[in-house]
């Protein structure tokens, strides 16, 4: 059964009958060239119809050939081509058609697919107009043994001698829908190849995929630095306001300030972070931190019980954007592992900004049975690496002499360039 469904498919599917629509209006487009042709030759060609008719017919093609390469490298025409392939043919021809050409290369791509489905679609609506009638007209042979092809009579035996004619005309339909099948299947097959992407194309779109991907991964970055350390922060703030809310309840709104302060500012990055992923454009979105809002982000550690002593040398100011936001995320996140990891204890922070590369240093002491427990790193050390990594920079950390010590030295020049 499953090969007699597969031999009528063609015939019973209403696929066949969409892509025949497609086919017919390729023969429509081909009209107004064919009419064109029709109406120049003569008029340039007088002399030669009678004489020369393989010239004329050879001229006549060559026209045709020649104002169609000439409309199909119009980008509109493959917009509507692949459009209709879309719609008609199904999604086996690429969405990629229905884009404008960007390349010369794209653009005589779907000039063959145009000349191709104009030249089918021609052969096809010359039967379609044809053949129908030739049946229905064959179904009287039996009776009269004549039949009438293209104003000229024909005779054929009639009676039961006569009923194989309507039968060829039966089956030539058949023919038909079989050949519209097959010559759709063939511009289905080769739209990949005329109408898809070229190598370039892919290229392109594989590098701003990537991009976008990057992107995205930055983004996830951003979010993970500045919400962990918020949380940190509302952690530390809310189990001290807890403990001394009734003893010290100056102190305990001090925390509840703290937390509402780190969970505005967890909120605000959230809300950017969120408007880039929805591409929101309509500039409401909050500007991103760098180590000009450092003082802030201190401020907030040290509310969180964190003594965090500063060192700044040179002019942080002059640094290049990207840096700035880079140092002031990881200085964040390494603060947000003192957090988590030691808890209250003193951090150093040293940021020096040279002529040709920024200096970081952040450190804080450890006990003996921590040095083990921190030595793989984890999510933020990662996060951190990856920041230094795109910025062509280095960094280390780990215990050294009691003080677990992160290191960062990231180059200037390359990023100014």
């Amino acid at each position: 059964m499953r090969g007699v469904d597969t031999a009528i498919g063609p015939v019973i599917r209403r696929s066949t009958y969409r892509r025949w629509v497609h086919l017919i209006l390729g023969g429509a487009v081909l009209v107004p060239f064919v009419l064109l042709v029709a109406m120049v030759v003569p008029s340039i060609m007088p002399g030669f119809i009678r004489a020369e008719p393989l010239l004329v017919i050879g001229a006549s093609l060559v026209l045709v050939f020649g104002t169609m390469v000439l409309m199909a490298l119009i980008p509109a025409v493959r917009v509507i081509e692949g459009t209709a392939a879309r719609e008609l043919l199904g999604d086996r021809v690429p969405a990629h058609a229905t884009r404008p050409t960007v390349s010369w290369l794209s653009r005589w791509l779907s000039t063959a697919w145009f000349v191709l489905h104009l030249f089918l679609g021609g052969v096809i609506s010359i039967l379609t107009l044809a053949l129908p009638p030739a049946v229905v007209v064959s179904f009287s042979v039996p009776f009269t043994g004549t039949m009438q092809i293209l104003g000229s009579p024909l005779s054929f035996p009639s009676g039961w001698a006569g009923v194989w004619v309507p039968v060829v005309g039966v089956v030539s339909l058949i023919g038909l829908v079989y050949l519209v099948f097959w010559a759709s299947e063939l511009l289905i097959r080769l739209a990949p190849w005329l109408l898809g992407p070229t190598a370039v194309e892919r290229l392109e779109e594989l590098e701003a995929r990537t991009e976008q991907l990057a992107e995205r991964n930055r983004l996830a970055r951003e979010l993970h630095d500045s919400v962990g350390h918020a949380l940190s922060v509302v952690t530390i703030q809310a189990s001290a306001a807890g403990r001394v809310l009734d003893s010290d309840p100056a102190f305990a709104r001090k925390a509840l300030g703290a937390i509402e302060d780190s969970a505005r500012a967890a909120l605000e990055d959230l809300d950017h972070v969120l408007g880039l992923l929805r591409e929101e454009k309509n500039g409401a979105t909050t500007p991103q931190w760098t180590l000009a809002d450092l003082p802030v982000l201190l401020d907030k550690t040290r509310i969180a019980g964190v003594t965090v002593e500063s060192t700044v040398e040179g002019s942080l100011a002059g640094l290049p954007p990207a840096v700035s936001r880079e140092a002031y995320r990881i200085v964040q996140e390494g603060l947000t592992n003192v957090l988590r990891h030691a808890g209250k204890v003193p951090v150093s922070l040293r940021l020096a900004a040279g002529d040709d590369r920024l200096e970081l240093d952040l450190s804080n002491p450890i006990e003996e049975p921590a040095r083990s427990t921190r030595r793989g790193g984890g999510h933020g050390l990662r996060g951190m690496r990856d920041r230094v990594t795109v910025l062509r920079g280095q960094m280390t950390a780990g215990p050294t002499d009691g003080q677990w010590l992160v290191s960062v030295r990231i180059p200037l020049r390359t990023v100014r360039g």
